[in-house]
């Protein structure tokens, strides 16, 4: 019963002071808010970054064919033919724990063509166990196999929006599409969830959705790529569990470099080192809005102090009074704790609303994904309420303690 009417006579002192109460919590509205934004954000950015380091293959090292300028190209090319099968050889036999490699091999099309519709895409004549090594996931039909690339097969696995540029609604395996002057035929069509950027820390994805994979054969055999071009575009280097991809890299990275002769038509990709280097990014990221959620949260709790002062020294008589009749110091102390406690839970829940809203629009106009989780709203709530209580105890403790005569004295 004691709790409970402290809690009544709180609420009616904050009720008849509504515009100093509010006043007084807009600190720890902003500081809650900034605390779930913060989180909301940081956690959003660290699940595209896995997302997008899965589409490379987290356990993978790939060894990339640079986009060279044209002016470069003829003297590159005198001393190194590029990317080429005899690296990933080389690669297999010199480095430990490479468990296998697989090439890919790029093609800018002239024109994607289907019975009645065209599209833009990229080609990518795969390997069939890209589907293991880098986690493609399919919609429908099937993905490449080995029989495919044998045979050379002119069959091939669209992208999700290649797919419905060419095919709308309708049925799209087993229909044809004309890559250049190529016929093939749709055996899958990759999953909707094959998406995201086009780049991450710097190194280009590619938008899978935008893509066609070929066997890696067909393309090299019946598609025509520039004659400059690099024989292949990309080398994944899959490894044995237990083996750092880092440590690989840094023995692969003196192979290649002899093997081209010095010449800088190739680049190594780490995905393990880009996920590291986003994770350190991301705390450096949390830091800052730490701070600065802390101070919105300090500069709340000075307020809070602030206010609860102000409002012993207007009731001083009342505490005088209510000393005078018979209450004790713990009851006046807890009575201006329950005050700060309240205002503090008010600004965190307006904080709550503030923050999530604050996520969402920066969601919607910057295209940044967030993901508001029940751990920020505690720790938020959690912080504010700390703060809250600990602004209320000293003007508490200071109410408890003034004398009754000289209260009732005050003026």
């Amino acid at each position: 019963m004691r709790w409970r009417e402290t809690l009544t006579q709180a609420r009616r002192n904050l009720a008849g002071h509504r515009l100093r109460s509010a006043l007084s919590m807009l600190g720890m509205v902003f500081g809650v808010g900034a605390v779930i934004a913060m989180l909301s954000i940081g956690g959003g950015a660290q699940r595209q970054a896995l997302e997008m380091i899965d589409r490379l293959g987290v356990r993978n090292v790939i060894v990339r064919a640079r986009d060279l300028k044209a002016e470069e190209i003829d003297e590159i090319r005198k001393r190194s033919p590029g990317v080429a099968w005899r690296d990933a050889e080389a690669i297999v036999a010199t480095v430990p724990g490479v468990e296998e490699v697989v090439e890919r091999v790029a093609l800018e099309p002239y024109k994607v063509l289907a019975a009645n519709a065209r599209a833009t895409a990229r080609v990518w004549g795969v390997s069939h166990r890209q589907a293991s090594l880098l986690g493609t996931r399919l919609a429908e039909g099937r993905f490449l196999d080995v029989s495919d690339e044998r045979e050379l097969a002119q069959v091939c696995v669209l992208g999700s929006a290649v797919r419905r540029e060419l095919f709308g609604i309708g049925p799209a395996v087993g229909e044809h599409v004309k890559v250049d002057d190529l016929w093939l035929v749709v055996v899958g069509v990759l999953g909707s969830e094959a998406k995201g950027g086009s780049s991450f820390g710097g190194v280009a994805l590619g938008d899978p959705a935008r893509e066609i994979l070929l066997p890696v054969t067909t393309v090299q055999r019946k598609l025509e790529r520039p004659a400059s071009a690099a024989p292949i575009d990309e080398i994944v280097v899959a490894l044995r569990d237990g083996v750092s991809p880092i440590q690989a890299a840094a023995s692969i990275r003196p192979l290649i470099d002899r093997l081209h002769a010095g010449a800088h038509d190739w680049e190594l990709v780490v995905p393990e080192a880009l996920l590291e280097e986003s994770r350190r990014t991301q705390r450096l990221f949390n830091l800052v809005m730490g701070c600065i959620a802390g101070i919105s949260l300090l500069v709340g709790g000075i307020g809070i102090m602030n206010i609860m002062l102000a409002a012993v020294l207007e009731r001083t008589r009342e505490i005088g009074l209510r000393r005078a009749v018979g209450a004790r110091q713990r009851e006046i102390r807890d009575q201006f704790v329950m005050e700060a406690s309240l205002i503090s839970l008010a600004g965190g829940g307006a904080g709550i609303v503030f923050g999530v809203t604050i996520a969402k629009i920066v969601a919607v106009s910057a295209g940044w994904p967030t993901v508001v989780t029940a751990l920020s709203i505690v720790v938020s709530c959690g912080v504010s309420v700390t703060v809250g209580l600990a602004a209320g105890i000293y003007p508490a403790v200071r109410a408890a303690r003034l004398n009754p005569i000289e209260a009732l004295r005050h003026e």
